[in-house]
Parts: structure tokens; C-alpha cells; sequence
């Protein structure tokens, strides 16, 4: 038994003045109470307690040790109340993962409200395209796009990330528009070289069938930001996240190719380095996240 337990047991006896009544309080024995006193007894090489039938007495080692064990006690019971306080609510430093462009585009906004609501959170957004360590890295949360690999990191999904193919007006009205997926196969795709398998597009029919179209260009990029510009530029066609193109659709600079075919989509999810015991920052992001990624939520 640990040795604030004991003190702990010990300042009951003492204040209940009974080994019973202290036994009941820590849901255990009374010969368990007894023995752990006479432990304590033992270790120290004095005696603590005078028992008889009425009761017990301090000796006066016992009264020594028993107000320095109320004060160890007391503020023990004060540090975990800090701790279980600060735990419990949105403050310090929050550390936020996420890739560059979903970072840029939507994690910094929502970040920033989050920070609005919370004015007693800080912060530290880093960016990386490539999976980081969590733990390593320090990193209290990471938003993160893809199905997650087995391991012992905890994780709530968000939603989904879809993508869209599009292209300029001017392209299209140069090149044709394709009407078929395997109509690609003659047009100039702007690949985004960030994805498994860039170069070959998969998707399904409007009939649902699976169809895997292998595509070539001359714009291959790892940042999603510039293939959408060479896309506004009409310089062919490119395949991407909604959220990403979402502006431009809206703005007319380009049009979704391929409308009623159903591409590929991501899931989102929230990651933190321990499925328990969540500090109350991170708790409070995560659930601030959820709900923020329900359909339609690239064109908010």
C-alpha cells in the first residue's frame, strides 16, 4: 500500500477515532485498517496509537505525525483538484496538426473561432503533408484526411471529404468536354501528385459501374493550390478536393466535368496521441470540430 494512502488512513483512524469507522470510509476491513496503522508503526519504529475499549489516542509521536500527515494529506487532495480543474476546461497551449492546403483553406478558420470562444487557449498550428508522430512532435490534436492505419492513437470521425473534377469554360470549349471516364484518356489532366495513384483516376458511372481511367499532362504538383490555378488557366483538367475548388465553381472560373459520376472520397477524423484521459483542450476542440463537417460543408 502506498504511502499516502497510509497517512491517509491513518488521519481517519484518527479523527473517526475508530480503525471500523476509518474502514468503512475507505470501503475496506477493519483488520486491514489495523494492520496498515501497525505497518506504519513498524516502518516508523514507534508507536502512533494507544488502542483500548473505548477507543484510540494520539501519542506524542502520533500527534506530530499526525498533523504533518493532515497538511501532506490536505494539499494532495488540492493538487489533484488544480489538475482534475484545469483538465476539465479549455485552457493552455493547444497543439493542432493538419496538412498544408486542408490546413490553410479550413483548419485556420475554424481554429481562429475556436480561439474566439476560448480566449484562456493558445494556439501552435503546424503544417505537414506527411504523417507526424503525435507524440513526438508534441502534437495535442491533428486533423487528418484518409483511412487511419491500425495503432493506439485515439481518433473521432468528422465526416467526409469529397472530390471534384473540373476545368475551365475556355478549355473545354477548345478541347470538347468529356462525356464518358474513358473520354479522359484524350484530354490533358493537371495532376495533383500528393494522392496514391495520381496518374490514374478511378470513379464510378452514373450506373454505378467502377471505372479506372489512366491519364497524363503536362502539370504535376504536390500542392492541390496550383494545380487549381493551372486549371483556372485552361490548361486542362484536374481532379481534386471540393473544398478546394469550391470558390472557384462558384465564381464560374471553372465547371465540374463528369458531373454524375460518383470520385473517390476522404474521411476526416480528429486524432489525438490516447484514447483516454483527454485533457480538457483538446476534448473541447474535438467536440467544437464535430458536426463542422456534415454535407455541404466545402461551399461554408
Amino acid at each position: 500500500m502506498d504511502r499516502l494512502l497510509a497517512m491517509e488512513i491513518f488521519v481517519r483512524v484518527v479523527e473517526t477515532g475508530s480503525f471500523s469507522k476509518a474502514a468503512r470510509e475507505f470501503n475496506t476491513t477493519q483488520p486491514t485498517v489495523t494492520k496498515q496503522v501497525a505497518a506504519t508503526e513498524a516502518r516508523l519504529k514507534v508507536r502512533l496509537l494507544n488502542r483500548n475499549t473505548r477507543g484510540v489516542s494520539l501519542t506524542e509521536a502520533g500527534s506530530l505525525y499526525y498533523d504533518k500527515c493532515k497538511t501532506i494529506v490536505r494539499e494532495a487532495e488540492e493538487a489533484e483538484h488544480i489538475v482534475r480543474r484545469r483538465e476539465s476546461q479549455a485552457q493552455g497551449l493547444l497543439r493542432i496538426g493538419t496538412s498544408v492546403a486542408f490546413g490553410r483553406r479550413v483548419v485556420v478558420p475554424l481554429a481562429l473561432e475556436y480561439m474566439a470562444r476560448h480566449p484562456q487557449v493558445q494556439v501552435d498550428l503546424s503544417f505537414e503533408d506527411r504523417y507526424v508522430d503525435l507524440i513526438a512532435q508534441g502534437i495535442d490534436v491533428a486533423v487528418r484526411m484518409g483511412k487511419l492505419a491500425d495503432s493506439s492513437l485515439g481518433a473521432r470521425f468528422l465526416g467526409m471529404n469529397p472530390w471534384v473534377m473540373v476545368a475551365a469554360p475556355a478549355y473545354l470549349k477548345k478541347h470538347g468536354t468529356p462525356r464518358r471516364a474513358q473520354d479522359l484518356s484524350a484530354h490533358v489532366a493537371l495532376i495533383y501528385s500528393s494522392v496514391v495513384g495520381d496518374d490514374v483516376w478511378r470513379m464510378h458511372t452514373p450506373k454505378g459501374e467502377p471505372v479506372t481511367v489512366p491519364v497524363s499532362g503536362r502539370l504535376r504538383s504536390n500542392n492541390v493550390s496550383a494545380v487549381l490555378a493551372a486549371a483556372r488557366e485552361g490548361l486542362g483538367i484536374a481532379l481534386m478536393p471540393r473544398y478546394v475548388a469550391s470558390d472557384s465553381l462558384a465564381a464560374g472560373a471553372v465547371v465540374e466535368v463528369l458531373a454524375g459520376h460518383a470520385l473517390p472520397e476522404q474521411e476526416i477524423h480528429a486524432v489525438f496521441p490516447s484514447p483516454k484521459l483527454l485533457p480538457g483542450k483538446v476534448s473541447s476542440f474535438v467536440g467544437f470540430l464535430q458536426g463542422r463537417f456534415e454535407e455541404g460543408w466545402w461551399a461554408r
